[in-house]
Parts: C-alpha cells; structure tokens; sequence
C-alpha cells in the first residue's frame, strides 16, 4: 500500500513508525526539513520537503498512486485542503485530522466525503472518551473498550500483597471457576511478555487483562485491592477538552472545574449549569485546599502545558486521591506513567495515531490501540469466511509466541477464550501482540 502522510510531527512521526512494520511504501511531507531529517534518519521512508497544500508537491509525492493520503498537520485548513487537493488529484481515501469536534458531530449534515475527506480524526475527541472511560474503571489503567464494554482491558500493578504473587497463568485462572479475565501482557523491568499459562506473576509486574461484565471485581480480590467507588473528581483546565470532560462527567459524577482565564471561567459556568466552576490558578497548592482537593476520588489535569498537568497530579497524589490523570503533549513523558507515580497519562497525539493506523490494515481490523509503556499492540478483526483462522481451534492456529488472542465477541457477548474454542464466521477476535508481529499476526486474519 502506498501511503502518504502530511506532517512530520509526533503525530505523522508516530504514523511512520507503526506502518513501517507493516512493510508499507510511505512517503512523509513536511514544509520544515529539520522536521523530517530525525525521521529520515530513523525509519525506512521517502521524505519531501514541501507544502503538502501544493499540487506541485503533491504530484511529487506521486499522489495519483496514493492508496491513503493523511493529513497530520498541527493546522485543521492545511490538513482538510490537502485531503481535498489529494483525492482530486487520484488519492483513493484520505484522513484529516481535526480541532473543532462539530465536523464530527452527524447532528451538523456536513458531508466531508463529498468534499474528499473520506475520515476525520479528532484527537480532543479521543481524549476526552479516554478520560471518561478511566474514571469509570477508577482502580485500573491501560483501559479500552471493545464493542461498547464486551471486552475490556484493564491494567494493574501487582504489589506484595497481590494473592497472584508467585502464581501461574493456570494456577490464578482456577480461583475462579467461571473465569471473567486473562492476562495479555505484562511489563515487567523494561520487559514486554505476552503471558503463557506457566508465566509467574511476580511483584511490580505491571499486568494488563482482557475482561468481560464481573472481571474487574475478580481481579481486585486476587490482587489485593479494593474496588473504589469515585463520586467527586476535580478538573484542572477549562479549555476545549476540559470543558467536554465536565460535560461528560457531570451526569454521573459531582465535579469542579478550576480555570484560571476569567472570561473562560465565566463561559464555563454558563454552559455547565451543573459543573461548580472556579477561577483561580490550579498550580496554587492553597487554592486546591480550599476547593477541599483532599476530599476529591480523582483528578485531572488538561491544561496546554504538560509539565504543568503532571505536577498538579503528583501534588493531588501526595494528598491521597485514588486516580490521577494528566494531559500530556511529548510522547516521552507518556512512557512514565507507572514510574513517576501518576495513575494514568494520555497523550492525543497517540490516540489520533492509533486510530488512523486501523485503517491502514490489511486485514478487516475494526479497532486498534497500543497499550501505554509497552511493546505491544491490540487489534480486534472481523472475521469472513475466507480468513485462515475460520472454523478453526484457537489450539490449532499455530499462532505467533509474541501474540495471544486475548478475547472473542460473538453476537455483541465478550468472551475469554482457551484452547479448545472454535472461531466462527462474524467473530469478532482481539488480539495482543508484539509490535514487530503485527505484520505476522494480520496473515492470519486475510
């Protein structure tokens, strides 16, 4: 497949390198060529240096030969200009990434197909989806929901007191006889292992779990943890995705909103009547005092600067709040997540590029997300009848050691699945594998 991406960015950089283990043909445009020298240099790509708004540079690119063309760019116009210059120019589908969510919104009847957008990716969108989705699993990270909450993963970091400590794979699954969970990668040191049923637990392993409905309260009783309830959360920022955030969690959740902008503040307490709003500066220990920070279930930080929502988190942790999230721009720091002792960092960046790489598959693949910190990758396929895995036992695949299929969906049901079950026809299968098997991984789902 022939792809070219537009920005050369975190974002157009990330895209590189995921499909460059997908022996994929990728050109990377970027009107800076200081911005395109780090990825020439580390990945096997064409690089052009140009204004991926120019036709020139487009039929330099070979636009007429694209089979995808992306647009990646820190600017909306740039990206949705070259989407239309590129498929009228014989690109066969372009991605536009967005800032203004009401592009998304059905609601709008604006058909950007006609237009030559054939998707759009809002990253602030994805964030806020993320957050709501880790508040609701307030003991856990590593979250993401396949097919509105069929399978579910659910990350955990196994302490001393963890009755897995010491078990195997096989020997934990038999607590429960009628097992909602299974393990489907663990970071352990700067380690990344796809589990078997003889691989030990061992403390400070961080494990991800597959889920289906009652998982999560099987895994606090065998990891030592209980499963909290959140009522009152805080929010730091009221920019676009902290006012979505608050939109969102203030039918379910009591929660106080601080931005430091009056003019926002006001905005703010107009358009969420049901949200307490305060103007006041965040990074101001004394104010979070006074809005009672000790008393919030969890906090989270969405200003415009990343340094800032990760000490505001290590300030919430050190007053005992159970969940913590910042809003993180460099890709770096989403790596320390677990290490620097905040719950859970999310970075949209990553979010737009996980998204956008489901369409790039070869495979019929309906989801996609790397898991944080990890080297590893989840996937969930449709199958058809002609796929190889089809009418087959999962024992029987012969399957990639660096992969697992971690759960199945059969007509909307989650489930987790051994050895002896059958993949059918419409199935739904998640897999967790390593990144450099991806490519391995997907011939099985042709």
């Amino acid at each position: 497949m022939k792809i070219i991406i537009a920005g050369a960015g975190e974002v157009g950089f990330h895209l590189a390198k995921l499909l460059s283990y997908e022996s994929q043909e990728i050109t990377l445009i970027d009107p800076v060529r200081d911005s395109l020298t780090f990825a020439e240099g580390h990945l096997d790509i064409k690089v052009l240096n140009g204004d991926s708004t120019s036709i020139k540079t487009l039929n330099d690119a070979n636009i007429s030969d694209a089979d995808l063309f992306i647009g990646v760019t820190a600017l909306q116009a740039t990206n949705l200009t070259a989407c239309f210059l590129a498929k009228q120019l014989g690109a066969k589908k372009t991605i536009a990434r967005i800032s203004n969510s009401e592009y998304n919104n059905p609601k709008n009847n604006i058909n950007f197909s006609n237009l030559g957008v054939d998707e759009l990716i809002s990253p602030g969108d994805l964030a806020t989806d993320e957050i709501e989705l880790v508040i609701n699993q307030s003991v856990f990270n590593d979250t993401f929901e396949f097919e509105d909450g069929a399978l579910t993963t659910l990350g955990l970091n196994l302490s001393d007191s963890a009755i897995l400590i010491g078990k195997s794979v096989t020997e934990a699954a038999s607590f429960f006889p009628e097992t909602h969970f299974f393990p489907i990668a663990i970071k352990r040191d700067d380690d990344t292992i796809i589990p078997r049923g003889d691989t030990v637990f061992e403390i400070g392993d961080h494990v991800v779990f597959m889920t289906t409905e009652g998982g999560d309260k099987e895994l606090c009783k065998l990891s030592g943890t209980d499963l909290t309830k959140i009522s009152d959360v805080m929010i730091m920022g009221g920019g676009n995705i902290g006012r979505k955030v608050a939109k969102k969690l203030s039918n379910n959740f009591n929660v106080k909103i601080i931005e430091k902008n009056k003019s926002c503040a006001q905005d703010l307490a107009e358009r969420l009547p049901e949200t307490l709003v305060i103007y006041g500066d965040g990074r101001n220990v004394e104010l979070l005092d006074e809005e009672n920070l000790n008393n919030m279930d969890a906090f989270v930080s969405v200003t415009g600067n990343s340094e800032t929502n990760i000490m505001s988190c290590l300030v919430a942790k050190s007053k005992g709040i159970k969940k913590t999230i910042a809003l993180v721009d460099n890709m770096d720091y989403y790596k320390l997540s677990q290490s620097i002792g905040i719950d859970t960092l999310i970075n949209q960046k990553l979010l737009a590029a996980n998204s956008i790489v489901k369409f790039i598959k070869k495979a019929e693949v309906v989801a996609i997300s790397q898991l944080s910190n990890m080297n590893a990758e989840l996937l969930e396929f449709v199958i058809n009848e002609n796929s190889h895995v089809c009418n087959k036992l999962i024992r029987d695949l012969n399957f990639p050691r660096e992969a697992i299929i971690s759960g199945v969906i059969r007509n909307g049901n989650g489930l987790v699945v051994l050895g002896d079950f059958k993949i059918l026809k419409d199935d739904r299968v998640v897999v967790c594998c390593k990144l450099e098997t991806v490519n391995q991984v997907e011939k099985f789902f042709y």
